[in-house]
C-alpha cells in the first residue's frame, strides 16, 4: 500500500453513516483522507448522501457513494451490497465497518418493555449479521476485513445496569465477530471489534452533557484504521477496549 495514502485502491463499506456528529461521519472522513473509496450505508438516504457529499478526494479515481437500506433485513442488505459493488465497478471489498446500531436504556428487567428489548437486538445484532452475510463473498475475493462495534458494557467487568438489552445485543455482536474470525480464516477474511465506553458524539453530548471522559471519535477512527490495515494482517478475533 502507498505510505502516503495507505488505503488507496481499497473499497470500504461503512454502515450507519447518516446523522452528522456521529461515529460514522468521523470514520468516513478519516478513511477518505487515507485514500479509500467509500460506500456509505444508512437507513436515511438523504443523510447518507449528505455525508458522502462532504468528503473530498485526495487521489484520482477515489469514489464516495451513498446507499439506503434497512440493514436489519437480510434481503435488503444483499440488495444494498449489490448496489455498492455496481457503483464501485468491483466484485471485491477490502473492508466493512459495522457501525449501524443504537443505544437505549431498558431499565430493570422486571419493568423492561419487550418491544424495546427486541429493538436493541434488531438495530445492533441483526444489522451486523445481515451486513456480514451480504458482504462475505466480496470480502473473500478482496481478502478483506470486518470491524464490529461492541461496547464496554458487554465485556467482563462492564456494567449493563439499566441497559441489559443493549449490552446483551452487543455481546451477540462480539460472538458474531469471533464466529466470523474462525469461519473465514481459511478464506483470508479477518474480523475484529472495538468496545468503547461513551464516545463524544452529538447524541451522547445531548443526552449526557459535555464531559472530559468521552472517547474521541477521531481516536476510534484511528483504531479502526489499524485493524483494517496491513499492520494488523495477523490480528483476528480480537476485541480492543477503548476508554
Amino acid at each position: 500500500m502507498s505510505s502516503l495514502y495507505p488505503f488507496a485502491q481499497h473499497t470500504l463499506v461503512i454502515t450507519g453513516v447518516g446523522r452528522a456528529g456521529q461515529v460514522g461521519e468521523a470514520l468516513a472522513r478519516h478513511f477518505a483522507g487515507l485514500g479509500a473509496s467509500l460506500a456509505l450505508l444508512d437507513l436515511n438516504e438523504s443523510e447518507a448522501q449528505a455525508r458522502a457529499a462532504e468528503l473530498s478526494p485526495v487521489r484520482s479515481g477515489q469514489r464516495f457513494t451513498a446507499h439506503a437500506a434497512n440493514l436489519a433485513d437480510a434481503h435488503a442488505a444483499q440488495r444494498a451490497m449489490a448496489s455498492v459493488l455496481s457503483a464501485h465497478h468491483t466484485s471485491a471489498l477490502h473492508g466493512v465497518i459495522c457501525v449501524a446500531g443504537g443505544f437505549g436504556m431498558t431499565g430493570a428487567l422486571s419493568d423492561a418493555d419487550p418491544d424495546a428489548w427486541h429493538k436493541q437486538f434488531t438495530i445492533n445484532l441483526d444489522t451486523a449479521f445481515a451486513t456480514t452475510r451480504a458482504a462475505l463473498p466480496a470480502l473473500r475475493e478482496g481478502k478483506g476485513s470486518l470491524v464490529y462495534f461492541g461496547s464496554a458494557a458487554a465485556l467482563p467487568g462492564g456494567s449493563p445496569k439499566g441497559m441489559a438489552a443493549y449490552a446483551a445485543a452487543k455481546s451477540g455482536v462480539l460472538t458474531l465477530m469471533r464466529s466470523v474470525a474462525l469461519d473465514e480464516r481459511a478464506h483470508g477474511v479477518r474480523a475484529n471489534a472495538v468496545a468503547p465506553t461513551a464516545i463524544r458524539t452529538a447524541t451522547n453530548m445531548a443526552d449526557m452533557g459535555d464531559k472530559s471522559d468521552y472517547v474521541e471519535r477521531e481516536s476510534v477512527a484511528e483504531v479502526v484504521a489499524f485493524l483494517l490495515s496491513d499492520a494488523a494482517r495477523n490480528v483476528t478475533g480480537q476485541v480492543l477496549t477503548l476508554s
